[in-house]
């Protein structure tokens, strides 16, 4: 059985239908959100998109329709075009743009779309309540390597991730492995 594919599965001419380059505003509190956000921007090799922590002191860049209070609820991204998008369509587009395409593909296709569309906002409301060991294995081991590996092997070392300059505002994961007694 083949399903469709998303309308945004090719960022290589993405630019002409107004998506990327594209903002990406996320919560650098959460655990969770910050290692996939580093993941996602040791991936971005492209430079497709910008990450904005909205969680820094002094933080004000809100798109447009959008509060604090909306952000911190919803992961939410800002298209070249101006659109803004939330929930689990913006994390299709955030991977899509980082060369994840098959995941974009994946969480588009038909019943497993609803399901992420319903289930992401569950996730992003309790995301505090994911112990950080978990937050750990899920998102610093085996993802975090691979990530390591698509954006240079030598990407992260001595507890220190190494981003591309371009990226403004980004505050990486100040140890992405820490000392599993530590917490």
């Amino acid at each position: 059985m083949r399903f469709p594919r998303p309308r945004f599965s090719a960022p290589a001419g993405a630019a002409a239908d107004g998506v990327y380059p594209l903002t990406v505003f996320y919560d650098g509190q959460c655990p969770i959100c910050l290692a996939e956000m580093t993941n996602l921007m040791l991936r971005n090799t492209a430079g497709l998109m910008r990450f904005e922590d909205v969680s820094r002191p002094g933080f004000s860049s809100f798109p447009p329709g959008a509060d604090m209070p909306a952000l911190m609820a919803l992961l939410h991204v800002q298209c070249a075009d101006g659109r803004v998008i939330k929930g689990a369509e913006a994390l299709r587009l955030v991977y899509a743009g980082a060369r994840l395409r098959g995941l974009a593909w994946l969480m588009s296709a038909p019943g497993l779309r609803q399901l992420a569309d319903w289930s992401y906002p569950i996730l992003a409301r309790n995301r505090y309540r994911i112990p950080r060991p978990v937050a750990r294995i899920l998102f610093e081991t085996g993802l975090r390597r691979a990530a390591e590996r698509r954006a240079g092997a030598s990407a992260c070392r001595s507890g220190q991730c190494e981003l591309p300059a371009h990226q403004p505002h980004v505050q990486p994961h100040p140890n992405p492995h820490p000392n599993p007694h530590q917490e």
